[in-house]
């Protein structure tokens, strides 16, 4: 269904970081059934997959997804000391030279991305410009990825701000809203990975791109490396990583409740993610399979709507 049948349809991908790929999965199933968004509204990795949506480049980020390994994801880490722990560049650069980018304007779809001003605390909805910087934009989760800078400003991760950009859909035109929260059950998911396992549950493998991403930062800094960065022993507290993981987690999640209650969609999709870690990006295939999942139980709502048969 599309704007000239119904309603505008707006769809709200919300951020996550790695569990981003659920999002894919999510469009595939709302394609089959029939349901074509006419606006597309991302933050963080929602906003890299609302792109390439809203672009008709799906089918090539899908096949980039599926193909990811380990590997392949720690080698697009630049490493960085200044602002974050990766610049971002070697996955700009590679998206500039396998994907077109194109003025936001000459999409065939209506698209906008989510920033978060870092001198000001404020949103910042990016509809203009060129797609990939408003992506770039939008995916510099602080710590992880260096802000950049635009009209001025330095931008970060628009999740800490509108982790679901329902409110940016209704503005830019609207009528009926479905989202995608990532984060509905990640709370205390990484520290839970550390604690024993209860009696007959298998105990989680750990994140091993985080560690893969911890050892690449101590071979760089050498000598220089701090005690922090050292991994985590049992009994002690939680590692870095895991501390700033579980920090965002925490605080995405409260936001999003707080700003799907105050600005609730039509329709909300809520993938089962907790069992994917933060940088895991090489389980896409799992997170799209997850996204497919969870439209299929949202079949009742989409009926409801009017916009399933």
């Amino acid at each position: 269904m599309n704007a000239s049948h119904g309603p505008v349809i707006g769809l709200a991908l919300g951020s996550g970081s790695a569990r981003g790929w659920a999002h894919i999965g999510v469009l595939r199933a709302l394609d089959e059934l029939g349901v074509r968004p006419d606006i597309v509204c991302g933050t963080s990795i929602g906003a890299l997959v609302g792109a390439a949506s809203a672009s008709d480049n799906l089918d090539r980020l899908e096949d980039w997804v599926a193909g990811l390994t380990l590997q392949g994801v720690v080698g697009y880490f630049d490493l960085s000391l200044n602002g974050g722990m990766i610049k971002g560049a070697k996955l700009i650069d590679f998206f500039r030279h396998h994907f077109r980018d194109r003025d936001i304007a000459e999409l065939p779809r209506r698209f906008a991305a989510v920033a978060t001003d870092l001198a000001s605390g404020r949103e910042v909805w990016l509809r203009d410009g060129r797609v990939l910087d408003a992506v770039r934009a939008s995916i510099a989760l602080p710590g992880l990825f260096t802000p950049t800078s635009r009209d001025g400003r330095w931008l970060v991760d628009g999740g800490l701000v509108n982790p679901v950009p329902v409110s940016l859909c209704r503005a830019l035109g609207a009528e009926l809203v479905i989202a995608v929260d990532l984060n509905a059950d990640i709370v205390g998911r990484h520290l839970k990975r550390s604690s024993p396992p209860l009696a007959g549950e298998r105990n989680p493998a750990p994140d091993r791109l985080a560690a893969a991403l911890m050892s690449r930062i101590r071979d760089t800094l050498g000598e220089l490396a701090p005690a922090w960065l050292e991994e985590e022993k049992a009994a002690e507290p939680p590692s870095l990583f895991d501390t700033i993981a579980t920090s965002l987690n925490i605080m995405q999640v409260r936001i999003s409740r707080s700003r799907l209650a105050g600005e609730p969609p039509d329709i909300l999709i809520t993938p089962r993610l907790a069992q994917l870690g933060l940088l895991e990006f090489h389980r896409g295939r799992e997170a799209i399979a997850e996204g497919r999942k969870a439209t299929q139980a949202a079949l009742p709502m989409l009926r409801g709507a009017g916009l399933a048969g």
